[in-house]
């Protein structure tokens, strides 16, 4: 299916247009079902919500810097309705609602946000993922380990990992790469090409005309997607990982999205993109796209819209409350959670922070 799909011949597997209009599905395309189309609209429902009560904190001074997500959502929400709960999922800073779709609480997402190292406990039996990986490109090479060690022991447990274009700037991206297509690991790398590494476009950051055809380096399938259109997520994860568990090895997927907001809660886009190339996306925004679609095919109405934003932003609400209830973060928490016992030089460290 993938060879359909070269993107070095310039190809781009989209499948929802912006109205809202669903193409036929080509023969053995995994198909994403209206039920579980709805399923996604209210978890990237409540991802946007989230993201901008987050700002808003911001701006208020009741949360610190914080990454969106407004604009990318059907991305990792796509990907991960695409794999097994039990598949390893290891983040980059920009899936939340990948991470809603895998059962992360608000709460506990937040709790990240706002500095509270306890945001990072997930019992592994429970979620099959990672914390966080902010150092860009570390995550990938975390992803071929778990991979590579599932197969070691016989399991069909795959892992999909995300990165943003950027990192493929960086070396993990190559030794990652290097080492999966070796040792044929089942593993995703999904790049979720958002057009702008802060403030650096993709003109800039490589040669190559796409992310994806630099997996042919590397031995394995690369294949280009409409990021904003969930169905063409869903379906080229779901080929990936029934690739990957058949022990075919690794699948390189880059989906063209777009960051709508900003970098960062401390960034200032206006400053490096046009308020036309914002307005551009913004009618390819993947929330609404799949919202026409539900409402075309009489799975949502108008007030069922209205419904589900105000519940989202009162749940993302509540849970912020309850964030701000807690007991303030110790300077222990610094140290703590890095080794079973601290080690004599950070317990030296310690005193003198104390102090």
């Amino acid at each position: 299916m993938f060879e359909n799909y070269d993107p070095r011949e310039g190809r781009l597997l989209s499948l929802l247009d912006v109205t809202g209009k669903l193409a036929p599905f080509p023969p053995g395309m995994p198909r994403l079902t209206d039920e579980q189309a709805l399923a996604a609209y209210k978890t990237m429902v409540l991802s946007r919500q989230v993201d901008e009560w987050a700002v808003s904190l911001n701006r208020q001074g009741r949360m610190p810097t914080y990454a969106l997500n407004k604009g990318q959502e059907a991305n990792s929400v796509g990907a991960l309705m695409a794999v097994r709960p039990d598949d390893w999922f290891v983040p980059a800073f920009r899936e939340l609602g990948g991470m809603l779709a895998r059962g992360i609480s608000l709460k506990q997402y937040f709790l990240y946000w706002y500095g509270n190292e306890w945001a990072n406990h997930m019992p592994v039996d429970t979620y099959h993922m990672m914390p966080i990986s902010v150092p860009v490109g570390s995550q990938m090479l975390h992803a071929v380990g778990l991979a590579w060690a599932e197969r070691y022991k016989g399991n069909d447990r795959i892992a999909i990992t995300f990165m943003g274009e950027g990192a493929s700037s960086e070396g993990e991206f190559h030794e990652a790469c290097n080492l999966a297509g070796v040792w044929k690991a089942g593993v995703i790398i999904y790049a979720q090409n958002n057009h702008w590494s802060i403030s650096l476009p993709w003109s800039k950051q490589s040669a190559s005309k796409t992310l994806a055809e630099k997996a042919f380096a590397y031995g394995f399938p690369g294949i280009r997607i409409d990021g904003n259109d969930i169905f063409a997520v869903y379906s080229a994860v779901k080929l990936a990982a029934d690739r990957a568990r058949a022990g075919e090895g690794p699948t390189l997927i880059e989906g063209l999205t777009y960051r709508l907001g900003a970098h960062t809660t401390s960034d200032d886009p206006t400053k490096y993109r046009s308020d036309e190339e914002v307005k551009q996306w913004e009618a390819r925004d993947p929330l609404l796209r799949l919202e026409r679609y539900l409402i075309r095919t009489k799975h949502l109405t108008g007030e069922d819209v209205v419904r589900e934003r105000e519940q989202s932003l009162a749940s993302a609400q509540a849970a912020y409350d309850e964030v701000e209830r807690e007991p303030d973060v110790v300077v222990e928490d610094t140290f703590r959670y890095l080794y079973l016992e601290m080690p004599e030089i950070m317990q030296a460290q310690l005193e003198r922070r104390k102090a």
